[in-house]
């Protein structure tokens, strides 16, 4: 177990290993930890409270793909450190999953108003941590990819595109953001309102059947099952952008029979501990200055002021 005592040297791990920090004050919880995420292909890193954490982000800030974060703490608590990255622009899109036994509303609330999109609660089962943790690093392999990429396509106006598969999507995401002033952040947006077009519109998984997918670990192999099918093989999702002079205009549409949009455009404390349901609320938050829903639900604009 690596600890800021030992004084690590920094990290130089494999490209395809996840490095998560853990932070949590209790010895216990972080041989827990450490149990439940044994033998998967995760580079773990330890530190006893938000002081140690803080040290050792600000000493390697592209050091870490996740946080492990527990709220209650000495020296610096969760929350202390949590809107310490929030406001260093370094941290800005680092995933955090916040480990507590802290449950009220208001509590997730104010979690969710600094960041933390996603929520364990103590004591927590192995599969319901390994389905968070990979919900959330979904996020920083799709910008850490996009980012290795950079181009110009300011001179594009207007244009239509069709997606079916998961890997179209995050393709023509990644294209598409770089249109936008702050393409680091347009990229998660869209690639939350393009997934969702896909699967719960084209594909009609619904939100228990992704919960239940996303703790079996079967969610991916689910989808493209399901682009294989009769009934969905044909479907197709269509992406359009048009650049007027003071914004830009993102509409994606998808041939499913829509859903009940308005519920998930603020984050809710009530699905902060599931693996995924927060998608159209931090695309609302993060990347777009106004996301509008038409029809029944299968058709959403997200709007870039420039």
């Amino acid at each position: 177990m690596n600890t800021l005592a030992e004084k690590e040297p920094p990290l130089d791990v494999d490209a395809d290993r996840a490095r998560i920090l853990v932070v949590d004050d209790e010895p216990m919880n972080l041989e827990i930890i450490a149990e439940h995420l044994d033998e998967t292909n995760y580079h773990l890193v330890f530190a006893g409270n938000g002081a140690q954490a803080w040290e050792l982000l600000d000493r390697d800030p592209a050091g870490f793909h996740l946080v492990l974060l527990d709220r209650m703490m000495p020296v610096m608590s969760g929350m202390e450190l949590l809107a310490r990255m929030n406001g260093d622009r370094r941290f800005r899109h680092l995933p955090v999953v916040m480990q507590t036994a802290a449950a009220a509303k208001e509590q997730v609330a104010e979690g969710l108003r600094q960041g933390a999109y996603y929520y364990l609660t103590k004591p927590f089962e192995r599969v319901v941590l390994l389905a968070i943790v990979e919900a959330a690093l979904e996020q920083s392999r799709i910008r850490v990819g996009f980012l290795k990429e950079r181009l110009d396509y300011s001179t594009l106006c207007n244009a239509e595109f069709r997606f079916r598969s998961l890997d179209e999507a995050h393709r023509l995401a990644g294209f598409l953001a770089r249109l936008t002033p702050q393409p680091d952040q347009a990229i998660l947006g869209l690639c939350e309102l393009m997934i969702n077009a896909v699967e719960h519109g084209n594909l009609e998984i619904t939100y228990a059947e992704k919960s239940a997918f996303n703790e079996a670990g079967t969610w991916r192999n689910e989808v493209e099952r399901r682009l294989r099918l009769p009934q969905y093989e044909k479907r197709q999702a269509v992406a359009r952008f048009c650049r007027f002079w003071d914004r830009l205009e993102f509409e994606i549409t998808d041939e499913g029979c829509g859903f009940d949009w308005e519920e998930y455009l603020d984050m809710s404390p009530d699905r902060a501990y599931d693996s995924h349901g927060r998608g159209i609320a931090m695309a609302r938050i993060v990347s777009f200055s106004e996301i509008v829903y038409s029809g029944s639900g299968n058709t959403v604009t997200a709007t870039v002021r420039l």
